[in-house]
Protein backbone atom coordinates (compact mmCIF):
# COMPACT_ATOMS: atom_id res chain seq x y z
CA UNK A 1 0.00 0.00 0.00
CA UNK A 2 1.41 3.41 -0.99
CA UNK A 3 2.28 6.11 1.52
CA UNK A 4 -0.52 8.39 0.26
CA UNK A 5 -3.10 5.65 0.51
CA UNK A 6 -1.94 4.67 4.02
CA UNK A 7 -1.98 8.30 5.15
CA UNK A 8 -5.47 8.73 3.73
CA UNK A 9 -6.68 5.56 5.45
CA UNK A 10 -5.19 6.71 8.75
CA UNK A 11 -6.94 10.08 8.42
CA UNK A 12 -10.26 8.42 7.58
CA UNK A 13 -9.97 6.02 10.50
CA UNK A 14 -8.88 8.75 12.92
CA UNK A 15 -11.79 10.95 11.91
CA UNK A 16 -14.15 8.04 12.36
CA UNK A 17 -12.85 7.46 15.86
CA UNK A 18 -13.05 11.14 16.79
CA UNK A 19 -16.60 11.36 15.48
CA UNK A 20 -17.51 8.17 17.32
CA UNK A 21 -18.05 6.29 14.09
CA UNK A 22 -17.85 2.60 14.89
CA UNK A 23 -18.17 1.81 11.19
CA UNK A 24 -14.68 3.20 10.60
CA UNK A 25 -13.11 0.80 13.06
CA UNK A 26 -15.22 -2.08 11.78
CA UNK A 27 -13.97 -1.39 8.25
CA UNK A 28 -10.38 -1.42 9.45
CA UNK A 29 -10.83 -4.60 11.49
CA UNK A 30 -12.37 -6.44 8.56
CA UNK A 31 -9.71 -5.22 6.13
CA UNK A 32 -12.22 -3.14 4.15
CA UNK A 33 -11.34 0.24 2.72
CA UNK A 34 -13.40 3.39 3.33
CA UNK A 35 -16.22 4.27 0.93
CA UNK A 36 -14.45 4.28 -2.46
CA UNK A 37 -16.78 6.88 -3.99
CA UNK A 38 -16.04 9.31 -1.17
CA UNK A 39 -12.34 8.54 -1.35
CA UNK A 40 -12.31 9.20 -5.10
CA UNK A 41 -14.31 12.41 -4.71
CA UNK A 42 -11.96 13.57 -1.98
CA UNK A 43 -8.94 12.93 -4.19
CA UNK A 44 -10.47 15.07 -6.94
CA UNK A 45 -11.39 17.83 -4.49
CA UNK A 46 -7.86 17.93 -3.14
CA UNK A 47 -6.40 18.73 -6.53
CA UNK A 48 -5.72 22.43 -6.52
CA UNK A 49 -6.91 22.92 -2.94
CA UNK A 50 -5.20 26.29 -2.76
CA UNK A 51 -7.15 27.76 0.15
CA UNK A 52 -5.61 25.22 2.53
CA UNK A 53 -2.16 25.46 4.10
CA UNK A 54 -1.24 22.06 2.64
CA UNK A 55 -2.72 18.90 1.23
CA UNK A 56 -2.94 17.20 4.62
CA UNK A 57 -4.97 20.07 6.10
CA UNK A 58 -7.25 19.93 3.07
CA UNK A 59 -7.81 16.20 3.42
CA UNK A 60 -8.53 16.35 7.14
CA UNK A 61 -10.93 19.32 6.90
CA UNK A 62 -12.75 18.09 3.80
CA UNK A 63 -13.15 14.59 5.21
CA UNK A 64 -14.39 15.88 8.56
CA UNK A 65 -16.89 18.35 7.11
CA UNK A 66 -17.96 15.94 4.38
CA UNK A 67 -18.94 13.39 7.01
CA UNK A 68 -21.02 16.02 8.81
CA UNK A 69 -22.75 17.13 5.60
CA UNK A 70 -23.43 13.63 4.20
CA UNK A 71 -27.11 13.47 5.25
CA UNK A 72 -27.96 16.76 3.61
CA UNK A 73 -25.94 16.32 0.43
CA UNK A 74 -25.63 12.57 -0.26
CA UNK A 75 -23.64 12.88 -3.50
CA UNK A 76 -19.94 12.92 -2.49
CA UNK A 77 -18.75 14.86 -5.55
CA UNK A 78 -21.32 17.61 -5.09
CA UNK A 79 -20.69 17.72 -1.34
CA UNK A 80 -16.93 18.06 -1.72
CA UNK A 81 -17.22 20.67 -4.47
CA UNK A 82 -19.40 22.76 -2.19
CA UNK A 83 -17.09 22.33 0.81
CA UNK A 84 -14.04 23.26 -1.22
CA UNK A 85 -15.84 26.34 -2.52
CA UNK A 86 -17.03 27.31 0.99
CA UNK A 87 -13.48 27.01 2.29
CA UNK A 88 -12.05 29.03 -0.59
CA UNK A 89 -14.60 31.86 -0.41
CA UNK A 90 -14.50 32.01 3.40
CA UNK A 91 -10.70 32.25 3.43
CA UNK A 92 -10.78 34.79 0.60
CA UNK A 93 -13.03 36.99 2.77
CA UNK A 94 -10.95 36.27 5.90
CA UNK A 95 -13.77 34.31 7.56
CA UNK A 96 -13.75 30.99 9.34
CA UNK A 97 -15.22 28.37 6.95
CA UNK A 98 -17.18 26.83 9.82
CA UNK A 99 -18.98 30.16 10.37
CA UNK A 100 -20.06 30.09 6.74
CA UNK A 101 -21.24 26.48 7.05
CA UNK A 102 -23.30 27.38 10.14
CA UNK A 103 -24.79 30.38 8.34
CA UNK A 104 -25.72 28.25 5.32
CA UNK A 105 -27.19 25.65 7.67
CA UNK A 106 -29.54 28.28 9.14
CA UNK A 107 -30.21 30.27 5.96
CA UNK A 108 -30.97 27.50 3.46
CA UNK A 109 -30.41 24.12 5.12
CA UNK A 110 -27.89 23.51 2.32
CA UNK A 111 -30.58 23.76 -0.35
CA UNK A 112 -28.97 25.30 -3.41
CA UNK A 113 -32.27 26.47 -4.90
CA UNK A 114 -33.80 27.82 -1.68
CA UNK A 115 -35.92 30.97 -2.03
CA UNK A 116 -37.08 32.82 1.08
CA UNK A 117 -40.44 34.52 1.47
CA UNK A 118 -38.56 37.82 0.93
CA UNK A 119 -37.04 36.50 -2.31
CA UNK A 120 -33.49 35.82 -1.06
CA UNK A 121 -31.81 33.05 -3.03
CA UNK A 122 -29.39 30.19 -2.81
CA UNK A 123 -27.19 28.76 -0.11
CA UNK A 124 -26.46 32.09 1.59
CA UNK A 125 -29.85 33.68 0.77
CA UNK A 126 -28.66 36.68 -1.27
CA UNK A 127 -31.25 39.28 -2.23
CA UNK A 128 -31.61 39.69 -6.03
CA UNK A 129 -31.41 43.50 -5.86
CA UNK A 130 -27.65 43.10 -5.40
CA UNK A 131 -27.35 41.90 -9.00
CA UNK A 132 -28.87 45.15 -10.26
CA UNK A 133 -26.77 47.20 -7.84
CA UNK A 134 -23.64 45.54 -9.22
CA UNK A 135 -24.82 45.87 -12.83
CA UNK A 136 -25.05 42.08 -13.20
CA UNK A 137 -28.73 41.62 -14.05
CA UNK A 138 -28.00 38.26 -15.69
CA UNK A 139 -26.16 36.90 -12.64
CA UNK A 140 -27.49 33.63 -11.27
CA UNK A 141 -27.68 33.58 -7.47
CA UNK A 142 -28.27 29.83 -7.59
CA UNK A 143 -24.74 29.42 -8.95
CA UNK A 144 -22.80 28.35 -5.84
CA UNK A 145 -19.63 30.28 -6.72
CA UNK A 146 -21.47 33.59 -7.13
CA UNK A 147 -23.76 33.01 -4.14
CA UNK A 148 -20.89 32.14 -1.80
CA UNK A 149 -18.66 34.94 -3.08
CA UNK A 150 -21.39 37.50 -2.47
CA UNK A 151 -22.50 36.05 0.87
CA UNK A 152 -18.97 35.85 2.28
CA UNK A 153 -18.18 39.37 1.06
CA UNK A 154 -21.37 40.73 2.65
CA UNK A 155 -20.62 39.00 5.97
CA UNK A 156 -17.02 40.30 5.93
CA UNK A 157 -18.29 43.82 5.23
CA UNK A 158 -20.68 43.62 8.19
CA UNK A 159 -17.90 42.25 10.41
CA UNK A 160 -15.77 45.25 9.46
CA UNK A 161 -18.63 47.67 10.21
CA UNK A 162 -19.16 45.98 13.59
CA UNK A 163 -15.43 45.95 14.48
CA UNK A 164 -15.27 42.15 14.47
CA UNK A 165 -18.41 41.58 16.56
CA UNK A 166 -19.78 38.44 14.93
CA UNK A 167 -23.11 38.60 16.79
CA UNK A 168 -23.88 42.06 15.43
CA UNK A 169 -22.52 41.19 11.97
CA UNK A 170 -24.81 38.15 11.77
CA UNK A 171 -27.79 40.23 12.89
CA UNK A 172 -26.98 42.73 10.11
CA UNK A 173 -26.69 39.89 7.62
CA UNK A 174 -30.20 38.78 8.53
CA UNK A 175 -31.61 42.29 8.77
CA UNK A 176 -32.33 41.92 12.48
CA UNK A 177 -29.71 44.26 13.98
CA UNK A 178 -30.47 44.87 17.65
CA UNK A 179 -31.92 41.39 18.12
CA UNK A 180 -30.02 38.22 18.95
CA UNK A 181 -32.37 35.41 17.89
CA UNK A 182 -30.71 34.97 14.48
CA UNK A 183 -27.06 35.03 15.64
CA UNK A 184 -28.05 32.59 18.40
CA UNK A 185 -29.40 30.18 15.77
CA UNK A 186 -26.15 30.41 13.79
CA UNK A 187 -24.03 29.91 16.92
CA UNK A 188 -26.18 26.93 17.92
CA UNK A 189 -25.63 25.36 14.48
CA UNK A 190 -21.90 26.09 14.79
CA UNK A 191 -21.69 24.38 18.19
CA UNK A 192 -23.84 21.40 17.25
CA UNK A 193 -22.61 20.61 13.77
CA UNK A 194 -19.77 22.71 12.41
CA UNK A 195 -17.33 23.51 15.20
CA UNK A 196 -13.91 22.10 14.29
CA UNK A 197 -12.81 19.10 16.38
Amino acid sequence: MGVRRRLGLIVVLALGLVAGGAHATDAADSGQRPDPALRQALERALEGSDSFANRFDAEVWLMDMSTRLRRRIPDPDRRLRLLKLVHYEARRADLEPEWVLALIDVESDFRRFAISSAGARGYMQIMPFWLDELDRPDGNLFRPALNLRMGCTILRHYLNIENGNLTRALARYNGSLGQTWYPERVFRALRRRWHPQ
